[in-house]
């Protein structure tokens, strides 16, 4: 899967391998008003900690809304899906290095370039 920024998601690179950290990626993403991400699946959890606005995690097929001054846990090897509710919502990620994605149903694995 390749994911680009764009008007409705960006996502800018805080912290990996490629900025001196050896074991954690960090990451800021925006999502636009009622935008949501692609579904996909990742092999390593994610902490998403809303800065802004509020997301619908859909993991599994199980919905969890999150806002700004929580967190979520987002297991790994999940079918996820998560959308900006209610308007443009801002994260910042957290995950292990390494992380890869995949599409469900597909076993090739694509690494997060963010996360690198």
């Amino acid at each position: 899967m390749v994911i680009s920024e764009s008007e409705q998601r960006t996502t800018r690179t805080l912290a990996g391998p490629s900025q001196g950290s050896a074991e954690i990626s960090t990451w800021r993403v925006e999502i636009g008003a009622d935008a949501s991400a692609p579904v996909h699946i990742i092999d390593k959890e994610q902490v998403w900690m809303p800065v802004s606005g509020m997301f619908e995690a859909v993991v599994d097929g199980d919905a969890e809304q999150v806002k700004a001054g929580q967190a979520i846990v987002l297991p790994a090897g999940k079918v996820r899906q998560l959308t900006a509710v209610g308007g443009p919502a801002v994260a910042l990620v957290a995950m292990a290095v390494g992380g890869m994605a995949m599409l469900p149903g597909s076993q090739d694995k694509v690494p997060l370039p963010w996360a690198r």
